[in-house]
């Protein structure tokens, strides 16, 4: 790589690290370090074809979606779910978001890597359905049918979020 291209890579990896370290982190279902090593070889691949990548954001999501489904079809790889504090030392004030958070998260790590990704692409990163069907290689039926699965699937493991949605509905 010339040093124009390393230039650009590097401005790259500084702008757009941080939302990809969020979706490393939802990919991997709230494993910080997981979601590190995630991102991290991403952006190694994509370092290594940086001149023949057109859409950089794009190809890293790509690869991080990739590798994510080939760990998670490794056995070895599944670990346990750390939190930054033990729930004793969690504050009462925010014991409902912890809550709500702890919940979701479960959940998630227990959905397929695909399901996970899909909702991840769609309701994190507000992607339409055609752009999740161009970065996941897929049609767009597809990503209807696993969002409508993934989303089944999700209020079976987590049915007290049905609750939660009752709860922000504005009483006419």
């Amino acid at each position: 790589m010339d040093d124009a291209a390393e230039r650009h890579f590097q401005e790259f990896v500084v702008a757009r690290s941080p939302a990809l370290m969020r979706l490393a982190y939802l990919l991997t279902g709230g494993d910080q370090q997981s979601a590190e090593d995630l991102l991290q070889i991403a952006l190694a691949k994509t370092a290594s074809r940086w001149r023949a990548v057109d859409d950089p954001d794009g190809y890293v999501r790509r690869v991080m979606y990739h590798q994510q489904v080939s760990w998670w079809r490794l056995k070895w790889r599944r670990r346990e779910t750390q939190v930054a504090l033990p729930p004793e030392e969690a504050r009462d004030d925010d014991t409902a978001a912890v809550d709500l958070r702890v919940t979701v998260r479960r959940a998630m790590a227990r959905l397929t890597a695909r399901q996970r990704t899909v909702l991840v692409l769609r309701y994190f990163e507000d992607m339409p359905e055609s752009e999740v069907a161009r970065v996941l290689d897929c049609s767009v039926g597809t990503v209807r049918s696993t969002t409508h699965r993934s989303l089944a699937r999700l209020r079976q493991l987590a049915p007290e979020l049905a609750a939660l949605k009752n709860m922000t509905e504005v009483p006419q």
